[in-house]
């Protein structure tokens, strides 16, 4: 059996394959339009074996859905006199000081927004029951307008199903996509769990089109979809909770990249995934980081997501200038199609344009040297962009990479000095097609220590997908503004949690000898608005006493506790794919050198070795300046930097003592 994971970016979609303890790879350009192609394009020319192959695949499907607003028709039921609670939001400002500020339209128009009368309260109690022929005439409606899907939220659906239940199956009898409340989300906050569920309605039938083609062409029981929690699912769960894989291709490489750090020694890690389209950052301090608040295209998701910080800069990012004067790169990327200037269609600058003129790619070994870059092309377009701005062409190619950088420092700073973590305690995991150009500049700005850069750096996100196990993560609010339950009767709602994930882990094909679970809850003093996560166990009330002042200074151990959420996660482990063990080499790399480039750093050009990556072998020390590459991704190590091969074949990168 060959197990393929598949990660389709913005530029490039990126294959990993594993089969009797070897690994290969492809990499071949995305096709936005239709992102299906690109995969089958990669999977075209393997030939399996007799047993085939099993996908886990990490889909943009969902997002690009929702970033661009291209998802399907979407009606909304809920509770009457609330129909507006998309319109009303949190009421805060995008832009605190601009008096302009235009709100982005909702997904769901007023027109395809209806109240039916029923009410339950906080704890589940029926005041008014559903009529369910009030139900008919909505229904009747939504056929009549061609509405693609339905979503619905009833008011306190989380503490009492039983009216949504009802409406749900009514609803599914129209044959279309529906999205109950109770089954996305069963949590507290009503407008996080309606935009949550409105947005499930949105990109599902998207996700389910996409999904039943590539059924159709590599077979149904041989595909499992990435999720924004780190763990792999069903196609068919997929298919009824698309929402769940907004952020299922970062998600993979903060998974693969935590793994071979763990294996080469590190377990406080800051992920650094710099892709062609945008760069994602995760802090790992020994465990995977999880939320459950994220903001997707300006709205709330409440869900649980690996804690990823994205930004728009990366290798294809656009290179502009702004009002006032100032050089600026991205958010807007030039995408596969037609992609940076020296992949010879594109005609706006890009960061990787800008790393070709300052010779920090290698034009003939692109891709393998399946591509080649047009130097010409892109040297063109930054001298005339140079004129434009009154710079000399190497100072504005330097000036697009150090605004880059920035952008990617302040990121990196968000997710560590900003929530109290030294970077100096951290080893950067650097992966991704770009991310080997700019990770010593980082380091070296932010004062850590080490750079990990895995071999097979610029598709870690696929393979993340192959080392990721099943996750499902459920959840029972019990808000009742009560003081804190007693621990046995915890136990009785982790218990109930615990039997319906059994039962869903074995509906994925888990065996049960694999499943562990992990319970925790949402815990706050009693009065507050928000909560934060506490391992359970009998002593929960002294750590999230312990928690809240590492959290925030302090802690108030008199003052009375409240529960809001039970929340359990299971995994069912999956069979890791094995990480191959490079040959034994010298100190000296000499024989992994392919030629020099000429490379241009502040104080001017200088000759640089070029090695191929895979020819490296353990033991093995580069000292900069040098270039590495290798098919999917190129690695500068800048003067006074050095480079060591580990026993894997990752290149470790460390500053030298001055």
């Amino acid at each position: 059996m060959t197990n393929v994971g598949v990660d389709v970016g913005g530029t490039f979609t990126d294959l990993v394959f594993v089969a009797g303890g070897r690994l290969w790879t492809r990499k071949v350009l995305s096709t936005p339009l239709d992102p299906a192609r690109g995969v089958l394009e990669g999977l075209a020319d393997e030939v399996w074996d007799e047993e085939g192959y099993q996908m886990v695949h990490g889909s943009t499907v969902a997002t690009n859905a929702l970033l661009e607003r291209k998802g399907a028709r979407v009606a909304l039921i809920t509770t009457a006199g609330f129909e507006d609670v998309l319109e009303i939001g949190r009421q805060d400002r995008l832009r605190l000081y601009d008096l302009m500020v235009d709100r982005p339209p909702v997904l769901v128009p007023g027109s395809l927004r209806f109240g039916i009368r029923e009410r339950v309260d906080c704890r589940g109690r029926v005041l008014e029951p559903l009529e369910d022929e009030s139900l008919s005439p909505i229904l009747n409606h939504l056929a009549a307008e061609g509405v693609e899907s339905i979503a619905i939220c009833l008011l306190f659906s989380y503490a009492n199903p039983s009216h949504e239940a009802r409406i749900l199956h009514r609803a599914l009898q129209l044959g279309i996509p529906v999205s109950a409340s109770h089954r996305i989300l069963p949590e507290y906050r009503e407008y996080e769990r309606c935009t949550t569920t409105v947005v499930n309605a949105y990109v599902s039938p998207l996700m389910d089109r996409y999904l039943s083609r590539l059924e159709g062409e590599v077979g149904k029981e041989r595909l499992r979809i990435m999720q924004s929690n780190g763990g792999s699912i069903s196609a068919a769960t997929a298919r009824q909770e698309a929402v769940r894989t907004i952020l299922s291709g970062p998600a993979g490489g903060v998974v693969g990249a935590t793994s071979i750090a763990r294996e080469a020694g590190f377990v406080k890690v800051i992920t650094f995934d710099m892709g062609g389209t945008s760069t994602d950052v995760s802090l790992v301090d020994g465990e995977l980081g999880i939320t459950t608040e994220a903001v997707i295209g300006d709205l709330p998701l409440r869900l649980p997501f690996l804690d990823i910080h994205t930004v728009g800069s990366g290798g294809g990012s656009l290179v502009w200038i702004d009002e006032g004067g100032a050089l600026r790169v991205g958010p807007e990327s030039a995408g596969a199609d037609p992609g940076p200037v020296c992949y010879g269609r594109g005609e706006k600058l890009t960061v990787t344009d800008a790393h070709l003129t300052l010779g920090r790619l290698d034009p003939d070994r692109f891709l393998g040297g399946k591509m080649r870059l047009e130097v010409e092309r892109a040297e063109a377009a930054i001298e005339a962009f140079a004129r434009q701005v009154n710079l000399e062409r190497l100072r504005l190619a330097e000036g697009v990479v150090t605004v880059a950088n920035a952008v990617m420092e302040k990121a990196i700073r968000v997710i560590s000095v900003e929530r109290g973590y030294d970077p100096q305690e951290f080893c950067l995991v650097s992966f991704g097609g770009a991310g080997g150009l700019h990770a010593c500049a980082l380091a070296e700005s932010l004062s850590i220590p080490w750079v990990l850069v895995p071999l097979h750096a610029g598709l870690l996100s696929a393979y993340g997908m192959l080392v990721a196990d099943v996750v499902k993560d459920y959840a029972k609010t019990l808000l009742s503004g009560t003081a804190t339950p007693p621990f046995e009767e915890l136990e009785a709602h982790v218990s109930l949690l615990k039997k319906q994930g059994l039962h869903e882990m074995k509906d994925e094909g888990v065996a049960e000898e694999s499943i562990t679970t992990e319970a925790s809850l949402d815990m706050r003093y009693l009065g507050q608005s928000y909560e934060i996560r506490v391992p359970f166990g009998k002593d929960f009330v002294s750590r999230f006493h312990d928690l809240h002042r590492r959290s925030y200074g302090y802690a108030n151990p008199i003052r009375e506790t409240e529960i809001v959420t039970v929340r359990l996660r299971v995994k069912g482990g999956t069979e890791k794919p094995p990480l191959a063990n490079v040959e034994e080499g010298t100190a000296d790399s000499g024989a992994a050198c392919v030629g020099e480039r000429r490379i241009f750093f502040e104080d001017g050009w200088v000759s640089a070795p070029v090695f191929d990556r895979e020819a490296l072998q353990a033991a093995n020390r580069i000292g900069g300046p040098a270039l590495v590459v290798e098919m999917s991704a190129t690695t500068l190590i800048p003067p006074g930097w050095e480079g060591s091969v580990d026993g894997r074949g990752n290149l470790l990168l460390t500053r030298l003592q001055p």
